[in-house]
């Protein structure tokens, strides 16, 4: 890491540290003022904003329009508040990044760090920060170590272990890279290599701290449990998909702790993280949170909502205000022994993309992915993927649980489907040695068609 980052950093992670103890008042007194610098440095150097907010410049938040990632894509060289700064630059440097498999902690151009989501909902979302912006990044996954008990100090060094994408434009390889320093040992691992493979590296390595998908932690919770993983991380964080009780369950088996569960973003960073009372606090002082239902409107605490518009506080460059994240999430209210004022997040469904669009006898209907879980969580030791085909669904088991069978697996999700008025969908099983995963190494538990693929929405389950 370069001097001025560092420095940046370690200013950054100081100042989230006196915000720990901030009560409500103050934090919303933060808010308002973050917003308000982010809001006139938007309008002052985007011309985007100033169309999309017009008539609208001193009205409140929850009043502006929101901003998708189709508007965003399209919009991006009148969005960013850079002159000169174009998408077609960007696009041929992380074009030219994941091509020579280049280091993402390197600045392209010496001033900016650039990234990407998966596409996996169309289009890829491109991402540009600056070295202020890249320091806030950085600085909300430090606090979420902080939050998690394993600090990094200058005097007491943390190795820690990324089990995650290497896939240059991803964040958690941005991320993992630049943090690594003589006080972060980091063993950076790709989430998709062979398990073997990794069990190795991680006995040789024995991190004080074990960071990775939650869908490639389970497996090594297994080999822990099995003796042939033998480490001892101080902390395990979950993060970049949901985690879901059996995998908890298995990751407290294996280590003797519940994981640290991290709920970040690229276009966001950390959005929220567990503390030591296990209680998921969203980080209000970086980021504004909005759960909405599907007509745009805001839904009571407790409740899920159809997606979340967030706010970046710290955004300058590419600013975000209103963006639209296809992620379902409910907040609650404060409190915590962990004596945090933060609002606590108290549900993640993961995405809409999830939902799966099969044939009824009436229609289309939307099947929630929690179907599945009630179905598959008990039938599998180390994981399931549901795959859906245009000739219908393929269920991918790893590890059957003792006197399960292939054939009992498919009969139980034909028959909740069928009670949910699926009608019409064949259903394959098969036994696998591990789940299939994306370019990005992520194994997402429910796969739909591409939306061009899918008929238009009917009833929910």
């Amino acid at each position: 890491m370069d001097t001025g980052l560092m420095l940046r950093l370690l200013v950054l992670r100081a100042r989230l540290r006196r915000r720990d103890r901030w009560d409500a008042a103050r934090i919303a007194r933060h808010q308002a003022r973050a917003l308000r610098r982010l809001r006139r440095a938007a309008y002052a150097g985007s011309e985007f904003y100033r169309r999309h907010h017009a008539g609208l410049l001193g009205a409140p938040l929850s009043q502006l329009p929101p901003l998708t990632k189709a508007q965003l894509m399209a919009n991006f060289d009148r969005v960013v508040t850079v002159p000169g700064l174009r998408l077609a630059d960007v696009e041929e440097h992380l074009r030219a990044l994941v091509a020579a498999r280049a280091d993402p902690a390197l600045p392209w151009r010496g001033r900016w760090w650039t990234g990407a989501t998966a596409g996996t909902t169309g289009r890829p979302g491109i991402f540009v920060w600056d070295r202020s912006e890249w320091a806030a990044i950085l600085a909300s996954y430090a606090r979420s170590n902080d939050w998690a008990g394993v600090p990094v100090e200058v005097t007491h060094p943390v190795p820690m272990a990324v089990l995650a994408s290497r896939t240059p434009t991803h964040q958690s390889a941005m991320v993992g890279a630049s943090l690594r320093s003589r006080f972060v040992p980091a063993l950076r691992l790709d989430a998709a290599a062979a398990l073997a493979h990794t069990v190795a590296a991680l006995n040789r390595f024995q991190p004080r701290v074990l960071v990775g998908y939650p869908s490639a932690l389970r497996p090594l919770a297994a080999e822990q449990r099995a003796g042939r993983l033998a480490i001892r991380p101080e902390a395990v964080m979950s993060a970049s998909e949901v985690l879901r009780e059996p995998a908890a369950a298995e990751i407290t088996a294996a280590w003797g702790s519940a994981p640290i569960d991290v709920y970040a973003a690229t276009e966001t960073a950390v959005i929220a993280s567990s503390c030591a009372s296990g209680t998921r606090h969203v980080y209000e002082d970086l980021v504004i949170v909005e759960p909405v239902d599907d007509a745009g409107a805001p839904v009571p605490a407790g409740t899920v909502g159809a997606r979340i518009l967030v706010t970046v506080l710290f955004s300058r460059t590419l600013p975000l205000i209103r963006y639209e994240l296809t992620d379902r999430v409910a907040l609650a209210g404060r409190g915590c022994p962990c004596g945090r004022s933060f609002v606590r997040l108290a549900a993640v469904e993961g995405r809409i993309e999830d939902v799966l669009l099969l044939p009824g006898a009436t229609g289309v209907v939307s099947v929630h992915p929690l179907l599945f879980h009630g179905v598959l969580d008990g039938a599998s030791l180390a994981g399931w993927q549901v795959n859906q085909e245009a000739d219908g669904l393929r269920v991918l088991v790893v590890g059957l649980a003792p006197s399960v069978t292939a054939e009992a697996v498919r009969a139980r999700v034909d028959s909740a489907l069928r009670d949910a008025g699926v009608t019409a969908t064949p259903i394959t099983v098969r036994v696998a040695d591990a789940v299939e995963r994306t370019p990005l190494g992520k194994a997402p538990l429910v796969r739909a068609l591409p939306r061009t693929d899918t008929p238009r929405r009917g009833t929910t389950t």
